[in-house]
């Protein structure tokens, strides 16, 4: 076992290829983990397209992926806490232990993350090495493509539960961006006890698959002005919470429009360039509050994430469209681009 098939973004263009490369050895802290399934992701089609942030944050070569589920090989030294056969999945942010941040246990924002398929080599592999600290051990029952989209579905929690179940139970949710985030975050929201939740996107395929997550509206904003139909659908009250997850700086801006007076917005949605807002009547006057979210809390929120799927009360199933072998990625990539899935999962 010297060489293993794994995709690599090679050359500063479009696209990424197949390619043999060396099996990675574990070092002091690290392990090496057979891949069982591993899911596509935003991040990975902005590298696999090499856009401007792709340009700036990546050094080639580099191995894609990052969202992983698989079986340990090998404990390199001073490895303790995981043995050989452990099923496990990985926290994808490796943080550094050393900063303010971290000395204070805000891990999710720690100034010197590394992120694995971004800054290291990744997941679109058939083997892996990872910091064992970043190991998260699965239920043994867990499917393996479910067990793969747990960090995804952590970013879902952590914007759904940005001020704790009893900041969604029985409340109407507005989520913004049908993406496997926003459809994620109509499960997590529904398993959560939302009272109704309007699902607004782009793309029917996505907008069927979050009435199956539990959306009890989907509203295709190309074609319908959804504030205008969540402000009647709420007698011009409005939501009591908003997640905004497109990225858009429309729908950021419809976000500020359609949460109540006193409500909530949590932010997941990266913007390629500054939104303008209107601070005093859409935050100040209506005394709403706003949340950033980034990563997932290390590890309240893995520890939430195996609860509500060992629970029953969610059910991703529905999300999970695709299931490719890895020589199959260039399908599953243009599944993401073209919007006709919800995640993809590979196989190597």
């Amino acid at each position: 076992m010297s060489e293993m098939w794994a995709v690599v973004k090679k050359s500063p263009e479009y696209g990424a290829d197949l390619v043999k490369v060396p099996v990675p050895k574990p070092g002091s802290g690290e392990i090496l983990a057979k891949v069982k399934a591993t899911s596509i992701c935003g991040t990975d089609v902005h590298i696999y397209e090499w856009n401007e942030w792709a340009q700036s944050r990546i050094k080639l070569p580099r191995i894609m992926g990052h969202e992983f589920a698989g079986e340990v090989l090998e404990v390199g030294k001073d490895v303790n806490e995981l043995k050989v056969g452990d099923y496990i999945s990985a926290e994808t942010h490796v943080v550094c232990g050393k900063c303010y941040q971290c000395r204070i246990g805000m891990f999710h924002v720690c100034q010197n993350t590394k992120i694995l398929g971004v800054d290291t080599d990744g997941a679109f592999a058939e083997y892996i090495v990872i910091p064992a600290r970043n190991a998260w051990k699965n239920p043994a029952d867990l499917p393996p493509e479910i067990a793969s989209i747990q960090e995804p579905l952590g970013n879902a929690v952590d914007t759904v539960l940005a001020e704790g179940f009893e900041g969604v139970e029985g409340k109407n949710v507005a989520i913004i961006g049908d993406g496997p985030i926003g459809l994620l975050s109509v499960g997590v929201s529904n398993a959560c006890g939302a009272s109704k939740i309007y699902s607004i996107g782009h793309h029917d395929f996505r907008l069927n698959i979050a009435k199956k997550l539990g959306a009890d509206v989907t509203i295709n904003s190309k074609f319908e002005d959804a504030v205008k139909y969540v402000l009647d659908d709420t007698s011009g009250r409005g939501v009591d919470v908003v997640l905004e997850i497109s990225g858009s700086s429309s729908g950021l801006q419809d976000a500020f429009k359609m949460v109540t007076h006193g409500g909530r917005i949590s932010i997941l949605g990266v913007y390629s360039k500054a939104v303008p807002l209107d601070i005093t009547n859409g935050i100040v006057f209506k005394a709403i509050r706003v949340y950033g979210v980034t990563g997932r809390r290390i590890w309240n929120t893995w520890y939430i994430v195996s609860r509500l799927l060992s629970s029953g009360r969610l059910n991703v199933k529905p999300i999970i469209t695709h299931k490719l072998k890895l020589s199959e990625f260039k399908n599953g990539m243009e599944a993401m681009e073209k919007r006709i899935c919800g995640k993809v999962v590979l196989y190597p």
